[in-house]
């Protein structure tokens, strides 16, 4: 049965991503195609609390598109965690005669919103934003491609320098829990070994591959990092080991930080984004509430916040093996 919506409201949480902002304006296009009013909500959640609301057209949100970041800002509201905050955000909704909410976000603010849903019966719709990809019911989330991307193209050019002067890179990437970033980024840039939380390698497999490279005829190797990876304590503790090791190499830490999350949005997150922002208000209108609007098979598919919360994704362990026999 359709839902009666009449007003929604978009907000961005936790860490920022390449493609929110075309997402933001996709939920506002997609409102505007459908006679509904739209309102942005500055700063997510505190935002929410603290009644920081603009109303948005299909105009407010022209040449957004193409940029990085997110215009409503983002925030972590360790206020929203608590029911009587939960009950002043509702209350600015409802002064607005706001229907629905639509959060742009990862499984943080996705927790947020499956509770603030069922507190106040209100409809809410997750559309997944970090570069991490590591939400569960969809294949890709908005900012990975781009984040991708930037770490190849500085991994291309780390190379360039590693094969000048002989040195062996370790190139830090994010992923604190994930290795999707530094799995496909490592494959995509020729790295030679590839580190991630998901497999422990340990230190001793790493100097046995780095040894077998040097007798190789390899000068010089490239090492992807993930954040999360659990060999020495820090990946500068890891290059200190590595030298003991193998001292013929100059070992060189670079970590990107931040930089993977800036940056025009690639192609195909404008693309995402867009059908995203579509997709949740179309949710909205079929009645949906408590899910995630994601991408499976090229299809738009609805995932319950439980399944996205909860259910951890899984890695595609195929490409370890590809990994493994390409950096031969």
């Amino acid at each position: 049965m359709k839902n009666k919506v009449k007003t929604i409201a978009v907000l961005t949480s936790g860490g920022d991503s390449p493609g929110m902002n075309a997402a933001i304006r996709a939920v506002v296009r997609a409102s505007a195609f459908n006679n509904l009013k739209c309102f942005g909500i500055y700063r997510g959640y505190q935002g929410l609390i603290e009644n920081d609301f603009i109303e948005l057209g299909a105009r407010s949100v022209s040449n957004l598109i193409n940029r990085g970041g997110t215009f409503l800002k983002s925030a972590r509201s360790k206020d929203f965690m608590s029911k009587e905050f939960r009950k002043k955000a509702f209350k600015n909704l409802k002064d607005r005669n706001i229907d629905a909410l639509v959060v742009i976000g990862g499984d943080g603010s996705f927790t947020g919103a499956d509770v603030f849903s069922q507190e106040f019966d209100i409809p809410v719709i997750g559309i997944p934003g970090t570069i991490d990809n590591d939400i569960n019911g969809t294949d890709y989330t908005l900012g990975y491609d781009t984040a991708l991307n930037t770490v190849v193209e500085a991994i291309d050019k780390i190379r360039d320098t590693a094969s000048s002067h002989d040195r062996l890179f370790l190139v830090e990437v994010m992923g604190r829990d994930a290795g999707d970033i530094a799995l496909n980024s490592g494959i995509g840039a020729g790295a030679e070994e590839i580190l991630i939380p998901e497999e422990d390698l340990g230190i001793e497999r790493l100097i046995d591959s780095l040894h077998k490279s040097r007798k190789s005829g390899k000068t010089s190797s490239i090492v992807v990092v993930a954040e999360g990876d659990q060999i020495g304590k820090n990946i500068t503790q890891l290059a200190t080991d590595i030298e003991k090791d193998l001292p013929e190499y100059e070992v060189k830490v670079t970590v990107l930080g931040h930089i993977q999350r800036g940056g025009s949005p690639s192609c195909y997150d404008r693309v995402l984004a867009s059908r995203l922002g579509v997709g949740a208000v179309d949710a909205l209108l079929e009645g949906e509430s408590n899910i995630m609007v994601g991408i499976q098979n090229k299809k738009i598919a609805y995932v319950p916040f439980e399944i996205a919360i909860n259910v951890k994704k899984t890695l595609d362990f195929d490409l370890i093996r590809v990994a493994d026999i390409v950096s031969t």
